[in-house]
Order: C-alpha cells, then sequence, then structure tokens
C-alpha cells in the first residue's frame, strides 16, 4: 500500500502544529478521522512517526526526518495541480505549429496574434517547413498542429479540412497576358516556366495539370521555395503557377497572381493531428481559432 496525499497531508498539519485539534479544524476534518489517517500512514512506512507517550505530541527521529521531506511533496503535488489547472485554463502552457511557408507567411501571423490576444500565456513556437516536413513535424510530435496541404498519405495522422484552394498563374506586370481575368495552363506552357522542386506536392500538381491539357511545359529551372520563384518571376526570367494561398505574397512582390483553368487544381488545405492522443488545451484552442 502506497501512502496517500490525504495521510501527508494530515501528518504536515500535525506535525507543524503539534495538536490533533488544531490540525483538525486546518484540514477540516473530524479528530478521529485525522487519527485513523496517521496510523495508515504510519502502518505504509513500517514504524511510528509521533511519540505518544506523553501530553504534548512530538516527533519520532524518523518522524523529524520524513517530516520535511513530506512537506516538499506537498508543495510539489499543489504545484503541480496548479500548474495543470491553469494549462487547462490556458493561462499557461506551449504550443508549437508547423505549417508550410505560403500559409506561415500570408494567414498565419493574425492568426498567431488573435490566439496570444486570448491567451497571452501560452508559448508559441512555429515551425516554417515544407509539406514533408510538416508531416514528420506532427508524426513525430515536435509540433501539434501542422497546416498543410492533404496530403497522399495520412499514415498515424488525421486531416481537418479548412478550405478548399485553387492555382494562379504568376507573371510579371508587364506581361502581354497579365491583363487576363483568367489563364488556361497551355498559357503557360509556352514560356519558360519555373516549378517547385521534383517530389513536392506543388510539382506534382503541375506537371499533372500540363499533362491533362497535352502540352508540356518548358522548364527553365526549379527551386525548393516558392518565395524564391516568385523573386525569379520578379526578375524576369519566366512564369510560374503556384497556389492561390500565395497570392498576397506574389502581389507584395509586384507581380500578377491570375487564377488558372483548364484545367483546375483545386488541393485542400487543412490541419494535420496525430491518430493518437489527444490534443492539448492550447491546441484545442488553437483549432477552433483555424475553424472561426
Amino acid at each position: 500500500m502506497s501512502a496517500t496525499i490525504k495521510q501527508l497531508r494530515a501528518f504536515v498539519a500535525v506535525a507543524t502544529t503539534r495538536s490533533l485539534a488544531d490540525a483538525s479544524e486546518r484540514l477540516h476534518i473530524s479528530q478521529p478521522a485525522l487519527s485513523v489517517a496517521i496510523r495508515n500512514l504510519e502502518s505504509t512506512v513500517g514504524g511510528a512517526l509521533f511519540n505518544r507517550e506523553s501530553r504534548q505530541l512530538s516527533l519520532t527521529p524518523e518522524g523529524e526526518r520524513f517530516a520535511a521531506r513530506a512537506e516538499q511533496l506537498l508543495q510539489s503535488w499543489d504545484k503541480s495541480i496548479e500548474d495543470i489547472q491553469r494549462q487547462f485554463a490556458l493561462e499557461r502552457g506551449n504550443l508549437t505549429v508547423a505549417a508550410i511557408p505560403a500559409f506561415a507567411l500570408n494567414r498565419l501571423p493574425p492568426l498567431l496574434a488573435e490566439f496570444h490576444r486570448r491567451h497571452p500565456q501560452v508559448d508559441l513556437a512555429l515551425e516554417d517547413i515544407v509539406m514533408e516536413q510538416v508531416l514528420a513535424a506532427v508524426r513525430e510530435g515536435r509540433a501539434e498542429i501542422g497546416i498543410t496541404f492533404r496530403p497522399d498519405d495520412l499514415a498515424g495522422l488525421e486531416f481537418a479540412p479548412l478550405e478548399r484552394g485553387s492555382f494562379h498563374g504568376v507573371l510579371p506586370e508587364q506581361h502581354p497576358l497579365s491583363g487576363r481575368k483568367s489563364l488556361r495552363w497551355a498559357d503557360l506552357a509556352r514560356m519558360p516556366f519555373i516549378a517547385m522542386n521534383r517530389g513536392s506536392a506543388v510539382r506534382r500538381w503541375t506537371e499533372q495539370a500540363f499533362a491533362e491539357c497535352g502540352t508540356p511545359a518548358r522548364l527553365f529551372c526549379e527551386a525548393y521555395q516558392l518565395s524564391t520563384i516568385g523573386k525569379l518571376v520578379q526578375a524576369g526570367l519566366g512564369v510560374s503557377a503556384m497556389p492561390s494561398l500565395c497570392a498576397p505574397q506574389m502581389r507584395d512582390y509586384g507581380l500578377c497572381s491570375i487564377p488558372l483553368t483548364a484545367p483546375v487544381v483545386a488541393p485542400q488545405l487543412g490541419a494535420v493531428l496525430r491518430s493518437r492522443g489527444a490534443l492539448s488545451a492550447p491546441a484545442r484552442a488553437f483549432l477552433d481559432l483555424l475553424h472561426e
């Protein structure tokens, strides 16, 4: 049998007051119940903690040594309970979010600002990494929530949809096609094309779209970041296609971001979570904010 918190509280109260009456009043329990708790604790530890041969309660040598440790244990217990209560109340805690760079740059800052306004005591950490790394961060537990496009393989993960996206053609402002309200993928196939790196989801969707329209892209070069591609387009090296999520960023670069049709590519953006294990209170609150 192990000692209980109730028994430790009883022991510390009696050891501090040296009075069953004062200790029972402090703990709001009867003296008989207090005596039973002390007896049970002594039975558990294997010996007497109090001298009972005189009118004045006093600690045995073993009781003296145990008293300081018991008080430390109670303080640690009380602090642990207070900490977890404050975390559930979102008065303390931490949250790590992994997000693809396009979302981290174009959507996440105001969301994190609102989350911080609501829960200022929660420490936030952000990993802005490519889609494949977002999935790995959540699977490995480095991040509680990942924000990315729906992956082909959800092994060990759950996907909570947020919005359906689209693809835009990205052109310099002075490009002959920049005045159009929409573009076809075949329009982009006629000029040097700057693509995402092979193996990325954006590259797969791009190649599928060009294959469906029957006209392969004139690949000029490839890069690992959509922001780098934007800068290459800005320098006049070619055109590109990227998720509409990047449109604000591309406009900040002084580029045109025009919806692409025929065929329509509409990736699903959402949050990825581990299939097993409950979310922390901060993670649940952030997921609710994403769905507002």
